[in-house]
């Protein structure tokens, strides 16, 4: 069974005190998946997993969540990353706010954003994001599927994206 922050259920000491929340940061929700046991926690500024035993597993910003997904059906949340790394994936049944509040953070982080069309069903974004707890803002570029990075096209019209972009917001 599935558990989210409600009014009069606190996240459990021995979880708050793996997360290790950095100044200003507080918990928005959270929910213990299902199978492993693991309990996934959103803040204002992170994304958290704690394991069975208390140990934290997972404590990435929110300016490296790529999306997220939820699939109704099987009550799995699903999270990629910035940077291709393996996405997480938790079963956490149907009674949770973390698809909502994931999907939220990940918004509030990106500053703006622009498509970098490189022909024929090849794609990449260009985003300024901001770290949520510091306010630093930081340059990434997000490949579609089957586009490397290190492409010497997808790199140029890449930065020429991000340019345009640090000047929108001042970074230039």
């Amino acid at each position: 069974m599935a558990f989210s922050l409600r009014r009069g259920e606190q996240l459990p000491g021995p979880i708050r005190r793996a997360l290790e929340l950095g100044p200003g940061e507080r918990v928005l929700t959270w929910a213990r998946e299902e199978g492993a046991g693991d309990t996934v926690v959103l803040s204002n500024h992170r994304l958290y997993a704690v394991d069975a035993a208390g140990v934290r597993t997972l404590a990435r910003p929110w300016h490296e969540v790529d999306a997220g997904t939820w699939s109704a059906e099987l009550g799995q949340l699903t999270v990629t990353w910035v940077g291709g790394a393996r996405p997480s994936q938790w079963t956490l049944g149907d009674s949770t706010l973390l698809p909502e509040t994931l999907r939220e953070r990940v918004q509030a982080s990106v500053v703006l954003a622009q498509r970098v069309d490189l022909g024929p069903r090849r794609i990449a974004r260009a985003v300024i994001r901001q770290d949520l707890a510091t306010g630093e803002l930081v340059e990434q570029v997000v490949t579609g599927r089957g586009v490397r990075g290190d492409d010497e096209e997808v790199a140029s019209a890449s930065a020429r994206a991000l340019a345009e972009l640090r000047e929108q917001v001042g970074l230039d």
